[in-house]
């Protein structure tokens, strides 16, 4: 029997009814109801109980039921962006690397739950397309979007098209391997690029050179009592902007990482935009304006050709539940939620 918390609605409808919004990250399950122009009227989240997929899945279910239950009005359907890998179809979440899903049929499991019509996907995939429809890539034939944050997640917007490769998995270059036997990776390799310029990665390279060089980290070692292995992405985030010369020398370092990958992705893609969203891009310029100069020395060509534009994502920490209530609603107008 369908919940009667959000009714069923006709197709004909979609564009101008609001829809529901979801993003699953590491750490929490936000949701949101959002209008067709992108405007999100309400807000509701849960922590995210990584280690357990029945129990993530209850998360999900409780935001949508606590956002229906205020919302009073008709909602075209449930979007779901959730860290992981999805099969081309968004039913299976072929494997996720900060939380349980392994070849497990989400979609399934939310729509015998939810009884209403769902989109199931990547939420980088869900931001890209937020920044696309509303956002820092309007309006581009081929933009780039990539999320930082616990790791690195991207998107593919090519003629106003979400594109997902033959099996689903496009967009994951977080793992792209820049760094011979490099760090370990949760995905099982080594060297991959979210381990040089994530959040992860600032945090994890500020506890080396604290361990290693504990005069010289001082002032990020005063942060937390001294212990080296609490310090974390945020606190180096946060003594930059106070202006600790280390701490802003490890941004530098995180930027021209990123500026690397995205000289690599040019190589392939050529994209007009590429839009840096995520929790590391309210850094903005502390890590922008390093990746723009490393992009300048290692873009294939230079000199000789036109490099992409670097931006900040406009919507912040909402893109990824605004692009997936814009997705249900694209996919309900077109008849294939």
């Amino acid at each position: 029997m369908r919940d009667a918390l959000i009714p069923p609605v006709p197709d004909a409808g979609a564009a101008t009814l609001p829809a529901l919004g979801i993003d699953i990250g590491g750490t929490k399950v936000a949701g949101g109801i959002v209008a067709p122009d992108g405007t999100i009227l309400d807000t509701a989240r849960r922590a995210t109980p990584g280690r357990s997929v029945e129990a993530t899945e209850d998360a999900i279910v409780a935001v949508v039921q606590e956002l229906a239950g205020r919302s009073g009005e008709q909602l075209v359907g449930v979007g779901v962006g959730a860290a992981g890998w999805f099969d081309r179809t968004g039913d299976t979440v072929l494997f996720s690397p900060h939380l349980a899903w392994r070849n497990h049929s989400l979609r399934k499991d939310l729509e015998g739950r939810l009884q209403r019509p769902l989109w199931v996907g990547n939420d980088a995939d869900a931001a890209a397309w937020a920044e696309y429809r509303y956002g820092a890539a309007r309006g581009s034939d081929l933009a780039l979007v990539i999320t930082l944050g616990t790791g690195i997640g991207g998107g593919i917007v090519l003629g106003g098209r979400l594109q997902r490769g033959a099996h689903g998995v496009a967009g994951e270059w977080g793992h792209m391997r820049v760094v011979p036997d490099g760090r370990l990776c949760a995905c099982g390799n080594r060297g991959c690029w979210e381990q040089y310029a994530s959040g992860n990665a600032l945090g994890q390279t500020a506890r080396e050179v604290a361990r290693s060089s504990p005069a010289a980290a001082a002032l990020l070692l005063d942060r937390v009592d001294g212990e080296a292995d609490r310090l974390t992405g945020e606190h180096v985030a946060t003594a930059a902007a106070a202006g600790d010369p280390l701490a802003v020398e490890l941004l530098c370092e995180v930027g021209a990482w990123l500026g690397q990958g995205i000289a690599d992705l040019a190589a392939v893609l050529d994209p007009e935009v590429v839009v840096i969203g995520g929790g590391v891009s309210v850094l903005g310029e502390m890590v922008l304006a390093p990746a723009r100069e490393r992009l300048e020395r290692a873009l294939p060509g230079r000199g000789f050709r036109p490099g992409p534009r670097v931006v900040v994502a406009q919507l912040g920490a909402q893109a990824g539940l605004v692009g997936a209530a814009d997705l249900v609603r694209s996919a309900v107008g077109e008849g294939s939620a």
